[in-house]
């Protein structure tokens, strides 16, 4: 196995903080990657691990886990609780599954305790990332998820479709999106490809009003879940060059000789905008304008025992 070690000064704080890092291990034989610091991260939230861990087939890992605090986790099953006691409520055909898993999931709330590594382990490599060395947004570009640039090296490049969606992405970045947008005339330049991650993402959007802010700059909203991410719902044009939020970008996946750059929906939202890669000025200043005010507000999760309809 090969052990990651994050250090920053910021580690546990939103992961949005610099949402555009890729990164980048040459491929290796396929192992399993926990991703831990030095020490535990208990502010980092389930839903910031996940970005990592879905990235970790990139890395050509079997696997990938990172050191949570077992409240961080517990947070999270407690919402997910509530999400099956609805779906229980609402129909599902297979309760008995739900009622199951509800009951294991309480068991371990009652005497939460989650695995750790051995104190003697030993792993084939350590790779440590200082992330406080990274001072722009780092993006996996055409076509290889490990052939990986700064911002700065691909500014201006022009972009023809751009795509938000894949399980990469939650709920803050589309409300990060929204904010970006908001105001901004319809680029006819650019197609914007929409596909919130899961169905109770896309609820919450439209009761937050969010899918009038997409529809006003023109985007194409997708059925929750893959799109283009899998390039069997959707394509983009033969030959387009594409940003996407998703994990890959290899060769005529989401369409027949599309270039694709990989990066954050917030990177996304300001590139269908401009209708190119942007400088990395015109991107800290945009983030700072629109969405560090309000990241508080933006970088809230669907904690489902807490939401009205759910408890």
């Amino acid at each position: 196995m090969s052990s990651c070690k994050l250090s920053s000064p910021s580690l546990g704080q939103h992961a949005e903080g610099d949402p555009s890092s890729r990164a980048h291990r040459p491929h290796q034989q396929r192992r399993s990657a926990p991703t831990q610091g030095p020490r535990r991260a208990p502010n980092l939230s389930v839903e910031q691990a996940f970005e990592l861990t879905d990235a970790t087939a990139e890395r050509s890992a079997a696997a990938g886990c990172i050191k949570l605090s077992e409240e961080t986790v517990a947070t999270y099953l407690r919402s997910n609780v509530a999400l099956m006691r609805k779906m229980i409520a609402d129909g599902d055909q297979d309760p008995q599954t739900l009622q199951k898993r509800i009951e294991d999931v309480e068991a371990w709330l009652a005497a939460p305790k989650l695995l750790e590594a051995d104190a003697n382990a030993e792993y084939a490599a350590v790779i440590e990332i200082n992330l406080a060395e990274i001072t722009e947004p780092i993006l996996a570009c055409p076509n290889d998820p490990d052939d990986v640039k700064l911002l700065s090296d691909v500014a201006n490049t022009p972009v023809n479709d751009v795509f938000l969606g894949s399980c990469m992405t939650n709920i803050g970045h589309y409300r990060a999106a929204g904010e970006i947008w908001r105001g901004q005339p319809f680029n006819s330049t650019v197609r914007t490809w929409i596909a919130p991650p899961t169905r109770m993402d896309q609820t919450q959007l439209k009761e937050e009003a969010l899918y009038s802010v997409f529809s006003a700059i023109g985007a194409r909203i997708e059925v929750a879940g893959c799109s283009l991410c899998m390039g069997n719902q959707a394509r983009v044009p033969d030959g387009a060059t594409v940003f996407s939020t998703s994990t890959r970008n290899f060769d005529d996946r989401m369409g027949t000789g599309a270039q694709v750059y990989l990066g954050s929906a917030e990177l996304g939202a300001l590139i269908s905008n401009l209708g190119r890669i942007p400088t990395k000025e015109e991107y800290f200043a945009v983030y700072a304008d629109k969405i560090a005010p309000k990241s508080a507000q933006i970088y809230q999760y669907l904690q489902f025992d807490t939401m009205e309809g759910y408890v």
